[in-house]
């Protein structure tokens, strides 16, 4: 083959090495991250079962681990993308940052080896080299946000696999718990006995949410065991395996509308859709002088759910506090101070509020009321202060004794009175069939005997009743009275 001729076939291998380096390169840069999703199945309580019963609990453990195999990968919605997204990307970050230290360090140590001057220019003019490389690095990486995988492998822990299910952690010991595991989840459950059935609950916790996601439970007899796991195992794997995501847009006025979607905040006013896994959502809008809503729907996969919702205002009226023949009383309504009476507050109409009142010399009041219907209404509430009774349970506990003591007395007291009366009058009765004075004597002492245990049943009633009205008024002196 002529010169040129191997200088162009080499030519072409370079450059065709070159364009697959680079494409393989490009493959690389594109491999998602965090291709598994992983979930460790606890041990389930079984506390509530009797003895005899408890190996129901490994029966369900063990079958729904075997219905886990059925999920092969799992379909991650928004919020789990962002989550695992602003991780990798976190630790990407902090190894480039680390890694940029480390250089930098060792460019300030070789101040102190004492190398010799041209080596230590060789070596300063390649660290110097190495932590610009390093600065790019860190900088890709920080306008770089990783690929994250949406469709992650699914499987359960080692331990699992091998038949081995941890205790639940402690509540507030969860994340922990997970990131002990390798775990992205877990999944607790309990068992107890219910009226000769077995009550099995569920509960889902993730890592990118920080809380239990998802309950479910399930009422079965011991014959439908098999059929119960089936069922319950059939919606845990749809929930694990994601499916595909519905979506949830909300449009409040006015524009500070704070929004809540399922108790977690999810932005002010106008809030772009966002992925859910289907099902149901309570939605809560509220801002500062409008009336709160909530709001309950139910998302349907691969749809979007839009929810248009203007807060209406709070209308206000006049509510009066006064305090007669005191000086200097404090108004508090709630637990915020409002000022001294005599005082008027503005207050939203037909709703409950709770105002309470506090005087120089200790003495307080308070009242539960509704505020007036119309602007055009208004209220005036006038407070007697008192002085409150000694705080503490002693006080009640010492006046319900008190009335059970009074209670039993008024009961042995009535069987004594109706005993000794009812042995009077048999005797007296009989009497008239007898002449003996001893038998006479017997029958008056019994007559003095039961007017007596009478008389005692009689103040046994009056003092149970003295001390029930003692007991229901010491129980609810400090109760907050209702105004009508």
């Amino acid at each position: 083959m002529p010169a040129k001729g191997r200088l162009f076939l080499l030519f072409l291998l370079i450059a065709g090495g070159s364009l697959f380096a680079l494409g393989k390169t490009d493959e690389v840069e594109k491999t998602a991250l965090n291709n598994e999703w992983t979930l460790c199945v606890t041990g389930f309580d079984i506390s509530g079962l009797p003895g005899d019963k408890r190996i129901i609990g490994e029966v369900i453990t063990r079958g729904l681990v075997e219905s886990l195999g059925t999920v092969e990968r799992r379909i991650r919605v928004s919020p789990e993308y962002a989550y695992y997204e602003g991780y990798a990307w976190f630790n990407e970050r902090a190894a480039a940052a680390k890694a940029l230290e480390a250089k930098q360090n060792e460019r300030t140590l070789l101040l102190y080896r004492g190398d010799p001057g041209w080596k230590y220019r060789q070596s300063l003019k390649a660290l110097d080299s190495a932590i610009a490389g390093l600065r790019e690095n860190l900088e890709k990486k920080e306008s770089e946000r990783p690929l994250i995988a949406g469709e992650p492998v699914f499987g359960i822990t080692a331990g699992n696999a091998e038949g081995s299910f941890p205790e639940v952690p402690k509540e507030g010991g969860e994340y922990s718990f997970c990131r002990t595991q390798k775990a992205d989840a877990f999944l607790a459950g309990s068992i107890r006995d219910y009226h000769s059935r077995y009550y099995v609950k569920l509960r889902l916790y993730t890592v990118y949410t920080r809380s239990f996601i998802y309950e479910d439970d399930i009422i079965f007899s011991a014959d439908d065991t098999q059929t119960a796991v089936e069922e319950i195992a059939g919606r845990l794997t749809a929930v694990l395996a994601g499916g595909k995501p519905a979506a949830i847009a909300v449009h409040a006025n006015p524009a500070e509308t704070l929004v809540l979607i399922n108790r977690n905040f999810a932005g002010r006013g106008e809030v772009g859709a966002l992925e859910y896994p289907p099902g149901s959502l309570s939605v809560s809008l509220s801002a500062d002088n409008y009336n709160s809503e909530t709001i309950e729907t139910e998302i349907s996969p691969g749809e979007l759910t839009e929810i248009r919702m203007d807060l209406r205002p709070l209308e206000f009226a006049d509510v009066n506090i006064t305090v007669p023949g005191d000086a200097g009383v404090s108004v508090y309504q709630g637990a915020l101070y409002a000022g001294e009476a005599p005082l008027t507050l503005r207050l939203p109409l037909n709703q409950l509020d709770y105002i309470s009142v506090e005087a120089p010399d200790g003495g307080t009041a308070k009242a539960v009321f509704n505020t007036p219907q119309t602007t055009a209404g208004s209220r005036t509430l006038s407070f007697r202060t008192k002085i409150p009774p000694p705080s503490g349970q002693n006080r009640v506990d010492k006046a319900r004794r008190l009335y059970y003591w009074a209670w039993g007395g008024t009961w042995i007291s009535g069987i004594a009175a109706w005993v000794s009366y009812g042995m009077y009058t048999s005797q007296s009765a009989a009497q008239a069939q007898s002449y003996s004075m001893d038998f006479y004597n017997d029958t008056e002492r019994l007559f003095y005997i039961s007017m007596g245990a009478m008389i005692l049943a009689g103040a046994a009633v009056v003092h149970e009743i003295i001390q029930m009205a003692r007991y229901l008024y010491i129980s609810t002196e400090d109760a907050t009275p209702v105004v009508r």
